[in-house]
């Protein structure tokens, strides 16, 4: 069967290009096409799609209103399309992941079109990750709840196995920035030890995922800049299209290298330099995402005798990553994405 698509477009001439470059696919038909959000809404019931690919302003119902309906009455993977280098986009493209958007993808700064081959493969591509995700919501135990749950065996656990950390390492790809923003926002303001986060996410968008998060998170957040060192209670993010490593002395470098496992910046890369330097003080955390990249740095970051954490299926909007480092060995505890930060911070209160 193939993949049902809805193209939600206000423009005439982009909608027009889109539905061809999906119908090149053999595996995607597009079931319907809508100029607003509320046109779309109609539209859902009837033509039942997959994946419904949507663009941001829009007449009647825009881009952000249409995905908190279809959240609430018609669940589906939602991938936004939007012009990456406009600011207020940025801002209002994350605010759409909030609400329940999947994933982004850019359109180009040039304008659509048809024979763009890399964008017609990169779209197809992102329609067939997002036809097998899973969006509907699940009523799952509070944070406090689930870190009750196993307090007395992880404190017996943690004490006995690992030293204090020094350094958090975080990846992600598909779904890693809600991650991201449930697990950091938990973090407080005197957090003790600095965090690294290397999120997959298109050319354009870096600034502003900093910006969407910090308006709910207590600790800084910055892009990681050479030569500095990696200072506590501070969030770092590798430069966008550059690796993230550290130096002989700790300090952040930043290279243009090939992609590992087709990504720069490269979580393996990353959770890799860091386990060489900081070792059996590392804490390395994989979120959801698509394909393997950080299953190997993780799997460094456990060989060096650090503390692993994988997000576990059921709260991964794409459960790759983690599965592949689990599938390693490489991952010391599975959790629901509201109970890796209360583990984190329980780590951290370690004496030794």
């Amino acid at each position: 069967m193939p993949i049902r698509v809805l193209l939600v477009e206000d423009s005439r001439i982009a909608l027009v290009i889109l539905k061809r470059i999906l119908d090149s696919s053999p595996e995607i038909e597009v079931v319907g096409e809508a100029r607003t959000g509320l046109e779309a809404l109609k539209l859902i019931p009837k033509v039942e799609p997959d994946v419904i690919c949507t663009d941001l302003h829009m007449p009647q119902m825009d881009g952000l209103e249409f995905t908190f309906q279809v959240m609430e009455l018609y669940p589906r993977p939602i991938l936004v399309i939007s012009v990456s280098v406009q600011e207020d986009d940025a801002k209002h493209v994350f605010e759409l992941l909030e609400a329940g958007a999947v994933d982004i993808f850019p359109k180009p700064t040039a304008g659509l079109a048809a024979n763009d081959e890399l964008f017609k493969e990169e779209l197809i591509n992102k329609i067939k990750i997002l036809s097998g995700v899973r969006v509907f919501r699940k009523k799952r135990k509070s944070p406090s709840q689930l870190n009750n749950l196993e307090a007395d065996n992880f404190y017996d656990f943690v004490y006995k196995s690992y030293i204090k950390p020094k350094i958090v390492v975080i990846g992600a790809s598909t779904g890693g920035p809600q991650a991201l923003k449930k697990l950091l926002t938990q973090l407080p303001a005197d957090f003790p030890v600095p965090v690294i986060c290397v999120q997959h996410i298109c050319f354009g968008f870096l600034q502003g995922l900093i910006d969407w998060l910090a308006t709910s998170c207590r600790l800084t957040i910055q892009i990681a800049q050479v030569g500095d060192m990696p200072k506590p209670g501070k969030i770092y993010f590798p430069a966008e299209q550059l690796h993230l490593e550290l130096d002989i002395w700790g300090r952040f470098i930043c290279s243009d290298s090939p992609p590992v496992a087709g990504h720069r910046p490269s979580v393996t890369v990353s959770f890799e330099s860091v386990a060489k330097f900081y070792g059996n003080a590392t804490v390395g955390i994989l979120l959801t995402g698509m394909g393997r990249d950080g299953a190997d740095g993780m799997q460094a970051i456990a060989q060096a005798g650090g503390f692993t954490i994988a997000q576990d299926e059921a709260t991964s909007v794409v459960f790759g990553m983690p599965k592949e480092a689990i599938n390693l060995g490489a991952a010391k505890q599975i959790l629901p994405i509201e109970a890796i930060a209360p583990k984190l911070l329980a780590l951290l209160q370690q004496t030794s």
